[in-house]
């Protein structure tokens, strides 16, 4: 059976939260899936050593209609791309009649969808309710990324056991979800004193201006940028660091599914969905501001506390 998923989400965050129900896919009909995503879901470098994906479809559509697979003649061009491909089975992630359609333009007979035009919710719930009612079976939300061993032998053996090693979170998919970068500098130099540590700069291009704040402080000789690293060069870094202290943003849910404990700092994001669903997610909230109260528009960048992330950040560093 040639099994097909669809998860059109933007972002490696929900590429990440959604890998738990496509392992279960897999598992369930015992054989690699194909996954249809878009191209900023990353999924071509954190899923290289998936065992349970068989190929990555990307998804070209673009918000403002440019995308090859926009508009009618891109409706009519991605259902002939999946018609070839012989799928005999699709589990769509979204309520769009859009893909309804494609599917079954495209000469699927088995389609599972979540309930047409159903308004958003907590995505984490969404996936896990429609994956078990579709399979019959618990799934986990815990996410699991592999990574290849070798690249992680390489980079572990290159790691002084001297110091303890931390990947910081700085930047985020937008200012309002972004702790500012002087506290991270501070706590980078706070931590520094009382345990030694390296940090890991989890940021890219968009993020020059964090960065170059960063090397050019007094913390800098201990700091590292994943700036000019491909996503599948920074997982085996990830891997081996003891924390990651940082935004909710993509490269929490990356460190997450490597297994290693994290502390995130949600200040405009919603808490349920997006910092509930892992055992290593360890969260940090606005003063004031409850597990339901945080979420979009809570605008908390300024309300969270100094102290209580560097106290967190010792107690999970021991």
């Amino acid at each position: 059976m040639k099994v097909l998923v669809i998860q059109p989400k933007i972002g490696m965050g929900d590429m990440v939260i959604y890998l738990p129900y496509i392992h279960a896919i897999s598992k369930k009909y015992q054989t690699p899936v194909s996954i249809l995503v878009k191209e900023n879901s990353r999924a071509n470098q954190l899923l290289a050593e998936d065992r349970h994906i068989d190929e990555i479809i990307l998804l070209d559509r673009s918000k403002n209609n440019s995308g090859s697979h926009d508009g009618l003649s891109g409706f009519l061009k991605l259902s002939k791309e999946i018609k070839l491909k012989n799928f005999s089975k699709v589990f769509i992630f979204n309520s769009s009649l859009r893909y309804l359609l494609i599917s079954k333009l495209a000469g699927i007979k088995n389609i599972s969808q979540y309930p047409l035009f159903r308004k958003k919710d907590n995505i984490v719930t969404s996936a896990k309710i429609f994956t078990e009612h579709e399979l019959g079976s618990i799934v986990s939300t815990q996410p699991e990324l592999r990574i290849n061993q070798e690249s992680f032998n390489k980079v572990n053996q290159s790691f002084s056991k001297e110091f303890k090693h931390i990947c910081l979170g700085v930047s985020a998919s937008g200012p309002t979800k972004r702790w500012n970068i002087e506290n991270f500098i501070t706590l980078c130099k706070k931590i520094n004193e009382k345990i030694p540590s390296k940090f890991y700069l989890a940021a890219g291009n968009n993020d020059k201006n964090l960065i170059d704040k960063f090397l050019n402080s007094k913390i800098s000789k201990n700091c590292t940028s994943f700036q000019d690293l491909k996503i599948k060069e920074t997982m085996p870094i990830i891997k081996n660091c003891d924390l990651y202290i940082g935004n909710d943003t993509g490269w929490l849910h990356i460190s997450s599914a490597l297994g290693i404990k994290c502390l995130a700092l949600f200040m405009d994001s919603p808490v349920q969905a997006y910092g509930k669903y892992s055992k290593n997610i360890n969260i940090i909230l606005p003063e004031g501001e409850t597990e339901e109260t945080t979420t979009h528009d809570t605008l908390g960048a300024d309300k969270i506390s100094f102290e209580k992330v560097f106290e967190k950040s010792i107690e999970l560093l021991n």
